[in-house]
């Protein structure tokens, strides 16, 4: 079987890779093995980071409702508030009522008015 050395497929797959590590610091835009390795880690953090942003934005609705709540009325927690919403049977998910209470407080404190 004959040699294959692959010249301008090795360049330009390392071309690839060093174009999309340009704004990294060090040598991790430059040595091909060095930004190559850089390159790998990025992909698993942006990966991991998608599954994260999930829960940042819920904690994030989270403390706005509670926010509101304490607004309204200080005895009123998030925990309790949830806890009645899911006694009268009032389907409310957490990024609309952050929504809500952000955007329009009036409609919030009816909405708390009709839970309690």
């Amino acid at each position: 079987m004959t040699r294959v050395k692959g010249g301008p497929t090795k360049r330009a797959r390392h071309n690839k890779v060093l174009k999309r590590t340009s704004g990294f610091r060090m040598t991790k835009n430059r040595l091909w093995k060095v930004a190559h390795e850089a390159y790998l880690h990025a992909l698993d953090y942006s990966f991991q980071g998608r599954k994260d942003r999930k829960s940042d934005f819920r904690s994030l609705w989270i403390v706005r409702i509670n926010a509101a709540l304490r607004a309204i009325d200080e005895k009123l927690t998030y925990s309790r508030f949830v806890a009645m919403m899911s006694a009268k049977k009032v389907e409310l998910d957490r990024k609309v009522l952050a929504g809500i209470a952000v955007q329009d407080p009036d409609t919030f404190k009816k909405i708390v008015d009709r839970v309690k």
